[in-house]
């Protein structure tokens, strides 16, 4: 089965349709287009983009709220300028790989700005990440210069100790040069276009477990994308918006980009915490939320007393995508919040997908909505046809904003132009997509793609350990975590504690098992594949 979001009726209905989402938006208001359209002439569909056409705009509204303070648009303005004066001085400009190893504050978006601004190509990396898959994604996406924030500086040595480097965050005095150095000292006048639009580059996973690089230019975003994702998810210009969602994800750099070309305030915390989110809504009044699920499963997993404590009526949408949004977290948020979701469905290589509103998932919790305009997404079978409506296959998805590849080389399977979600799921009767599953054996755990093998490899390379096998089971908070199954070469080998310490220093936190069971020995079928399914029935 397909499903197209389309504007109803003939192409007369839609224009008009197409007219009141954007007018509503208010992205058709002279002072809003006479300023972002010669921005994004300048800079393309850029966070630099929107900031520009912003500080032209409003210079002296606030563009940005984090844990040290407030920054208006013109100071994001003159310092993204400064910064990006200086890094052009070290060597950055049109098509230069940069890393940007960094969580949510200013730091973060006055360099992913002066990137913009440059030109180059920024390589966004996990928080997550281990020295070794450091230096090993650094070394394959040809990266010379990084941008990191203090506390993963043994990280840093470990992995790209040879790159230029700059601090984009820092609790005290340090050696390196920060990009608050790099803003005092630089030239604050504009920059001219780059000689070429850059591209951004988000890591995920691969069949091995070894990340991928997928590879985006934002060129300039079509009336037809914003009308369908306006339309479905009804962002707003000048409102403030709270990212709790990593911004080096697709999903907290979404908004990052919508808020930025929006005029939005951009509200960040560096670290995630429940109640610190809740008092971060208090304080700064956003309008707009957004998260991953499992943020939203640890604010409800707080006392009624502690939520109370805090004001969250300014919230009018939360915005959830990432991972799979479980029906009866919906409902739970809703019935403590007010029905505020919006469910977002798709990946960093197709892009949008599907959006359920707060009435489709008041009436079918769970689903993943409908496919906004300008998008279509068809239900295959493994032979490329569509199944019938109800029938679980292969999800495909049609729009303008998917990836061109990866940087190591290959793609998603295309066919027909549309783009494989690497999921399977179902329309049901009223049209409303649901996702069942992943179509291989990828598990997500708190929003992060996970491959068993990697793990497993890494747990049978202990010289304490015979062989190991990892599984994903169900978890409260994560949605799925991982537990490894160890064979030891002796009894009393190697204790658990010390396995997960091993997995830990060489691989990302999220790959680290939740627990491990020690066996006498794996069950295997007749030619020697571990049983998976018998695992996972272990108590």
């Amino acid at each position: 089965m397909s499903l197209r979001g389309t504007g109803s009726g003939g192409s007369i209905q839609r224009l008009i349709e197409g007219v009141q989402v954007l007018g509503g938006a208010g992205f058709l208001s002279p002072s809003f287009l006479t300023s972002l359209a010669p921005a994004a002439r300048k800079y393309g569909s850029t966070a630099a983009a929107g900031f520009h056409a912003a500080a032209s705009r409003t210079p002296k509204r606030i563009a940005l709220i984090d844990d040290e303070g407030e920054l208006t648009f013109e100071e994001v303005e003159r310092d993204s300028n400064a910064i990006a004066h200086e890094l052009r001085k070290a060597g950055v400009d049109a098509g230069e790989a940069v890393g940007l190893f960094a969580r949510n504050h200013r730091g973060f978006v006055l360099a992913q700005v002066a990137l913009d601004k440059l030109g180059a190509n920024t390589l966004l990396l996990n928080t997550g990440f281990a020295s070794p898959q450091l230096r090993e994604v650094c070394e394959r996406e040809g990266t010379r210069v990084i941008l990191y924030d203090e506390e993963f500086s043994s990280i840093v040595e470990g992995g790209a100790s040879e790159l230029t480097r700059f601090v984009t965050h820092s609790e005290g005095e340090v050696s390196e040069t920060t990009l608050a150095d790099l803003a005092k000292r630089g030239d604050t006048a504009p920059l001219e276009a780059p000689a070429k639009q850059g591209r951004t580059t988000i890591l995920t996973s691969g069949t091995t477990g070894t990340p991928k690089g997928a590879q985006r230019t934002l060129k300039r975003t079509s009336m037809e994308t914003l009308i369908g994702i306006f339309g479905r998810m009804p962002l707003r210009t000048g409102t403030r918006t709270l990212i709790s969602a990593p911004t080096f994800h697709s999903w907290g750099g979404f908004h990052l980009l919508m808020g930025a070309q929006l005029g939005s305030t951009i509200c960040l915390r560096r670290r995630f915490d429940p109640e610190d989110a809740l008092a971060a809504i208090h304080d700064y009044r956003p309008e707009v939320l957004a998260v991953v699920p499992v943020m939203m499963q640890r604010i409800l997993d707080l006392d009624d007393a502690t939520i109370d404590r805090y004001d969250t009526s300014s919230l009018k949408m939360v915005c959830a995508s990432g991972s799979a949004l479980p029906g009866e977290l919906a409902l739970r948020w809703m019935d403590r919040f007010g029905d505020n979701i919006y469910n977002f469905y798709g990946s960093t290589e197709v892009a949008q997908a599907s959006i359920a509103m707060p009435d489709e998932l008041r009436s079918a919790p769970g689903t993943a909505g409908r496919p906004p305009r300008g998008v279509t997404v068809r239900i295959l079978d493994d032979k490329g046809k569509e199944v019938p409506q109800g029938t679980t296959g292969r999800i495909f998805v049609a729009n303008d904003n998917q990836f061109e590849g990866y940087t190591g080389g290959g793609n998603k399977e295309v066919i027909d132009g549309l783009m494989s979600s690497g999921d399977v799921g179902h329309f049901d009767e009223n049209g409303l997509l649901f996702v069942d599953g992943r179509d291989d054996d990828m598990i997500i755990s708190g929003g992060e793609n996970v491959f068993p093998r990697e793990v497993e490899d890494l747990l049978s390379d202990h010289e304490g350990v015979l062989e190991a096998s990892v599984i994903g089971v169900p978890d409260e908070q994560f949605g799925q975590r991982l537990r490894g199954f160890v064979v030891l070469k002796s009894a009393g080998a190697v204790d658990e504690a010390t396995l997960k310490e091993h997995v830990k220093k060489n691989l990302a936190r999220y790959k680290v098992p939740r627990d491990i069971v020690f066996l006498d020995e794996l069950p295997r079928n007749p030619t020697g594949k571990v049983l998976k399914r018998v695992l996972a029935e272990h108590p």
